[in-house]
This record gives C-alpha cells, structure tokens and sequence, in this order.
C-alpha cells in the first residue's frame, strides 16, 4: 500500500487492466491527486475497510466482482463516497443504469482526460475536499515543430500518458504523424533507454507477420534456415509501436491479446512460453469500430490497445502549421537558406493537404530541388497544390455562419446531456472521437466547454 493513500485527497483507482490502472494514476497524480489501486473489486472493499478516499474510479467490466457490484456493496457501508464508473461502449446502459445506485457519472473508453479531470473535481468540490493544483503543461519536445493549440493538446496528453505502463492506440488520417507521438512517448517514458522497435503491419505480407512479431525455430517451416528472433522478444524492457494494426489479420489478433494480457507467447515451431516486458504502442488510420462492427477486428482486443486514445488532427484542421513546417522542411532539403515567395505561401496555406504532413514534406523537397535552394516560386511545387489555390474559395462569411451553427449546436446538445460526451456525440450523429476534437478546438478559442 502506499503510504499516501489516507491522504484526504486521495482516489481509489479499481481496474483489473494494469494499463489502465498506470494511466489512471499517473495523469491523477500529475493533477495533484493522492491515489491507491486496487486490481479488482474485492480488493477494493478490503482497502476501504481501513481507509478513506475522495472518490472511487471503478472500471465497469472485471473478473469476478463487476464494477456496478462492486458500486452497490461500497454504496452500503460508504453512503456519500463518489463512485465514477469507466465503461466500455457495450457496457454504457447498464452503467446508466448503476447510476440510479449511486454513481455520480460514468465515463467511455477511451477515457478522455480534460472529462476525466472536470468530473473528479466536480465531484471532490461537491464534497467539500480541497482542490489540488494541477501543474503546468509539459513544454514541446525538442524537434517538434508546431503552433497549432490542437497539436499542443496531442503533445499535453503524449505528456501525460508517456510516464505511465499504459497502452496508446494513436489514431489520425495517413501522413499527420503518428510515428512521431510515438517516438515522443517512448522518448519521454521509463522505458528511454530500452529498445523502440516498429512494425508496420500493413507492410509484410500476411503469411510472414506472425515470425515478424513472435518469431521461428530453425526448420519450423519451409524455408527457416535458422532460428528468428521476433519484435516482441527485440522490445523487451523498451517499447513496441504496431503501426496500421488494423490491418492485423484475425488469427494474430487473438495472439497479440495474449501478449497484452500477460507478456507470454511462442516462437512459431516452439513448445516453450517465452515471456516479454514490452509496452505496445499502436497506430491506425482505420475506424476500428466499424472494423468491429465488421467483424474484422476483436472488440476485447480493441479495448485492451485503447486504454487510451490519442488523435491527431489532419493538416487542413491545424492551418497554423503549414508554413512553420514547410519552412522547417525546405531547410533540412536545401543546401542554402531558402525563403517562400508571397505566392508560395498563399498556395500552400489554401491547399488541403489530403496527404498531410507526409505530402508536405514530399512537396518541399521537390521545391528545393527545383529552386535549387533559393526563392521558392509557385512553379516549384507540384501542379495540383497551385491548381487548388486557384480554384475559387467559400466565402469567409458562409464559412463563419456555418461554424457558428455548428458552434451553437455542440454547445446546446451537450448542456442538454450535463456535458456527458457520449449521448452528446449520439445525438449529434457524430463519433466520439470528432466530438472531442471539435471541443478542443472550441476550447483553443476560448469557448467554455467543461462543467463549471
């Protein structure tokens, strides 16, 4: 038990996922909390025979005693003791339903921490327990070039989640970056000093991504000259980021959770269990609920990767980073210091970049082939990014009336739903995962968004 746990403003974390346990802990902690934990729900009723606590977290879905049990027992010998409970999406109703036990809300997977945040203080303050100050945000990772305030809210949560054993599934269009967040948490954990091995899933071919990931024995199959060591063997004691999962096929699916779960797998050929520490960080630009809905990805799988979600926006979303990263990049390719015409500038900040980062960059290093590193000129990039600047633009006017629509109907859908993200987004026809993103961008502006 550790030592703070009796600390008044300390909050009992329940959840049978180690991950989401150390996540949990360390964003509460970085917020000023006190925490203790407890993997189940039976542990949890023995730690409150002795201790007291803020507030209780519970997740919802465990071995043995669920959540919402586990809520009811603790609701008879702690009355006034708040209780969030965490769900996965199949599991909303019924934690609607343990609400009328005595819940003070419930919250989706994956846990959204500016809402995780706004209810623990709502909830503490109701109770009378004194706010802790949260501290400041990280500052950017060197390297990293942005000025974009939704890209600084990705880097905020890299920030958080990177001191923690928890897993990431990181999410966003082809090109925005994702490689780069995961270098940033692997750069920023515990785990620094141990390996970062890749995969990319989509990349090698089916029949040879199960020897990728877990490895062979010497004539296994036809064509295993020697014994292979896999990623997960490569990344023990570092990190492992799985880039495209969603193209993982089924069988190593079920394989891959059995990694998540406990470490163990085999060889291909083996008889032996072999063991790996390796935290897994993922990446997709696939919807990997309509994946599930397909029955193409594992739901169990999906949320044992997505204790917690980090996406990043596309480049047509954070305008404010084209030119600092197009300047960026016309300098690593240019052997003389290069600088944009007015023209050049106006191209690239009208274009869309449907290709993202990845398509910018691609675009600067053929203008400074081309300029051969002086003034860049519209002739310098390719044709289809001058085309689309030409091309005529909705009015500023239209375009502001519908961001104000848009603005008003966020704001009043999630009023009605006492700021609960997931019936707001339901109502609205909208996911989750854009709802929070579009909040952010409110936020950027200064529109209140949270509870007061």
């Amino acid at each position: 038990m550790k030592e703070d746990a009796a600390h008044p403003n300390s909050i009992l974390i329940v959840d049978d996922d180690r991950g989401q346990r150390s996540l949990l802990e360390t964003f509460l902690r970085g917020q000023g909390y006190h925490t203790q934990t407890a993997a189940s729900g039976e542990e949890a009723l023995e730690i409150l025979l002795t201790q007291t606590f803020a507030m209780m977290i519970s997740d919802v879905r465990m071995p043995g005693m669920s959540g919402i049990e586990t809520l009811r027992r603790v609701r008879q010998k702690h009355p006034t003791l708040p209780v969030l409970l965490v769900t996965a999406f199949a599991d909303i109703r019924s934690a609607v339903t343990a609400m009328r036990d005595g819940a003070v809300n419930y919250l989706a997977k994956p846990i959204d921490l500016d809402e995780l945040i706004a209810t623990v203080r709502l909830a503490t303050e109701r109770r009378g327990i004194a706010l802790p100050v949260a501290k400041p945000e990280e500052s950017l990772p060197p390297g990293v070039v942005t000025s974009s305030p939704l890209m600084r809210a990705v880097f905020r949560d890299a920030a958080v989640v990177a001191p923690s054993e928890t897993r990431v599934l990181i999410t966003g269009e082809s090109g925005v970056g994702k490689e780069v967040v995961a270098d940033v948490i692997h750069g920023w954990s515990s785990r620094a000093a141990g390996p970062l091995v890749k995969v990319n899933c989509a990349a090698i071919p089916e029949n040879l991504l199960e020897s990728e990931l877990f490895g062979h024995e010497k004539g296994s199959f036809t064509g295993a000259t020697q014994q292979r060591i896999g990623r997960f063997e490569e990344a023990d004691q570092g990190t492992i980021f799985m880039d495209e999962i969603g193209e993982l096929p089924l069988p190593l699916q079920a394989k891959l959770l059995r990694v998540i779960h406990d470490g163990s797998f085999r060889r291909i050929g083996s008889n032996r269990d072999l063991h790996t520490n390796a935290r897994v960080l993922a990446a997709t630009n696939r919807d990997l609920e309509a994946q599930i809905a397909a029955g193409l990805f594992r739901e169990d799988l999906f949320y044992r990767l997505n204790v917690m979600e980090i996406h990043l926006p596309p480049l047509r979303e954070r305008p404010e980073d084209i030119i600092p990263l197009a300047t960026h990049f016309i300098g690593q390719f240019s052997r003389q210091k290069s600088r944009f015409s007015a023209s050049v500038t106006a191209c690239l900040t009208a274009y869309r970049w449907p290709g993202n980062v990845r398509e910018l960059r691609n675009a600067m290093e053929r203008a400074a082939l081309l300029s051969r590193g002086e003034i860049v000129l519209p002739e310098h990039l390719p044709a289809r990014i001058v085309a689309q600047a030409a091309a005529p633009a909705i009015e500023p006017a239209d375009a502001q009336r519908l961001e104000q629509i848009e603005r008003e109907a966020i704001l009043r859908t999630l009023r009605k739903h006492d700021f609960n993200r997931t019936e707001t987004a339901k109502e609205l026809a909208i996911s989750r995962r854009a709802l929070t993103y579009k909040l952010q961008r409110l936020r950027a502006e200064g529109v209140a968004v949270d509870p007061v």
